[in-house]
């Protein structure tokens, strides 16, 4: 999957922005407050409205006052989210629209629509078109359909004005469209890792990925131990070489039915556990174990993945992000840390500026300075370091 554009209106500091021609590893730098974190939100947004509903994803995102605190300041109208993506990189261009609006104080879904663009002229051929819990959707395969004429639909009606479409019809194999975004977006992975939650005994379990905040981190550890040992051997190789000292990584179950992580060092005989190993190690394995991943997420999010990590490690980090994005995954990151801008590519970068109150969205590839320097063997931390990204300020 690869997300080629998004669009906001009235949701946060973003009154009315598109980032276009966002490329599979997108890095985000900005002043704080400028809206990085509120980007990842809308992620998060929809993946929670997909899970529950919408006034529930409103309400994690802005509490008691839920719309009214999600809504832009001093805007009126309703929330817009539009998504382009493809699934492939031959497959069709698919546009996904969400508007969200208030009635009688609760939020209401006021339009929904999903459509597919077949070729590069004549109008997009719509598969979902919903507005307040009623609308049509098409049950034929989209890759099955030459003409629209062919396209079968049917009407069909929600429990509830607030509910997504997507998500009570991707429930059911008749409707493909529905059914291929809706898996798409609950498998998006936005990673809050948190050290102190990843250190303590886990219950005995089972998990194949790591979760949003990587407390299950040793039951993954011992997944990728039993089932995927070739990942297993890679991860642990490039932490014996980014980790003086450390030589092997395991996991180990107590009679108590607990799942211990241990960190063995080449310099003792006995291993340690993870509660007395250092920050830095534990996020840098947290990292690798996400990032070797043997079925990447279709999203990862991260946000400033240098926080306790050693300057010098960043650029082989930002690489593997690179890596991880090649494999299918596409990878979102923001980041404070000139070291690990300076592994980026130019297109990669966008950088987020505040003005009046809203948040502007500028690229560095379009800035015909930052172009030129890059073309002179210039690095894209330095630059910024250097003042050259206007209102974004490194500090």
């Amino acid at each position: 999957m690869q997300i080629e554009s998004i669009r906001l209106k009235n949701f946060r500091a973003f009154k009315d922005v598109e980032l276009r021609d966002i490329p599979q590893m997108c890095i985000l730098v900005g002043a704080n407050g400028t809206g990085k974190s509120t980007l990842f939100s809308v992620f998060g947004f929809l993946k929670d409205a997909l899970t529950d509903n919408v006034h529930v994803a409103l309400t994690k995102l802005g509490g008691s006052r839920g719309f009214q605190e999600v809504r832009s300041r001093n805007a009126e109208g309703p929330i817009e989210i539009e998504i382009k993506f493809r699934q492939t990189s031959s497959a069709p261009r698919v546009t996904y629209q969400l508007s969200i609006d208030e009635v009688d104080g609760s939020p209401v879904v006021e339009k929904e629509l999903l459509k597919y663009r077949r070729g590069s002229k004549g109008q997009p051929w719509h598969f979902l078109d919903f507005s307040r819990g009623r609308g049509v959707a098409v049950v034929n395969e989209p890759d099955q359909v030459e003409d629209q004429t062919e396209l079968k639909r049917e009407n069909q009606s929600l429990k509830s004005p607030d509910t997504l479409a997507l998500k009570g019809l991707a429930q059911f194999q008749k409707f493909p469209a529905a059914m291929a975004l809706g898996e798409l977006i609950s498998n998006w992975h936005l990673s809050d890792f948190h050290i102190q939650k990843a250190r303590p005994e886990q219950e005995a379990g089972y998990a194949e990925h790591l979760s949003r905040e990587g407390e299950n981190l040793a039951l993954v550890t011992e997944y990728l131990y039993k089932r995927h040992r070739d990942a297993f051997d890679r991860i642990v190789e490039q932490l014996k070489k980014r980790v003086p000292g450390i030589s092997k990584v395991d996991s180990k179950e107590t009679e108590e039915g607990r799942v211990l992580l241990r960190f063995q060092d080449g310099a003792f005989e006995d291993p340690f556990l993870a509660r007395y190993v250092s920050d830095g190690t534990i996020k840098m394995f947290a990292y690798l174990i996400l990032l070797y991943d043997p079925a990447p997420h279709p999203l990862l999010c991260v946000e400033e993945p240098e926080n306790q990590l050693y300057p010098n490690l960043l650029a082989e980090l930002a690489e593997e992000f690179r890596d991880y994005a090649r494999r299918g995954g596409q990878a979102f990151i923001s980041t404070h840390s000139p070291d690990f801008l300076n592994a980026a590519n130019l297109d990669e970068v966008f950088w987020l500026v505040k003005r009046g109150g809203y948040t502007e969205v500028k690229r560095a590839k379009d800035d015909q300075q930052i172009a030129a320097y890059m073309d002179d063997g210039d690095k894209l931390g330095y630059l910024w370091k250097q003042g050259f990204f206007e209102g974004a300020d490194p500090q």
